[in-house]
């Protein structure tokens, strides 16, 4: 794949948030369900990575990102990614398993590197890194099921 397209390595990016995330080529993902609470989050085109800045309304009771949000991030930027390894279709989360390896802090820019690790006909299975800087936080495993289109009204 041409060096524009290569996927950033997880840990490559800064550990604290781009002053202009569009400038960085961060990209808004727009929600208006529940991810819209506790947003904003990012996405980056070239690589397919997700993103947000960890504020104090992410906090848990010992200061650092609690682990509802990390589990809610991870499951936004892997159902995505499974969305699309699915031609579009929805999908629903079936699984998913969530090991913290280390902490968010407030401030740190956390971002996921989602990818697919094999997909059926009816299931995708997907896998995540999730970073602060260099920093591995925590990792993310799942399976989404492709539900089928309804039909054009």
């Amino acid at each position: 794949m041409p060096a524009a397209e290569t996927p950033d390595a997880p840990g490559s990016d800064p550990a604290t948030p781009p002053e202009d995330p569009a400038g960085a080529g961060w990209e808004i993902v727009a929600d208006r369900g529940f991810v819209d609470l506790v947003g904003p989050l990012y996405r980056r085109p070239r690589d397919g990575a997700y993103a947000f800045a960890a504020a104090a309304k992410h906090a848990n009771l010992i200061g650092v990102v609690q682990g509802g949000m990390m589990m809610t991030f991870a499951d936004r930027a892997l159902g995505v990614t499974a969305m699309a390894a699915a031609e579009g279709a929805n999908c629903v989360t079936i699984e998913m398993q969530m090991h913290f390896i280390g902490v968010g802090r407030i401030g740190d820019w956390i971002v996921a590197h989602p990818r697919v690790t094999q997909r059926t006909g009816s299931l995708v299975f997907m896998r995540a890194e999730v970073t602060a800087g260099d920093r591995l936080v925590a990792t993310a495993t799942g399976i989404w099921k492709i539900l089928r289109r309804k039909p054009a009204a």
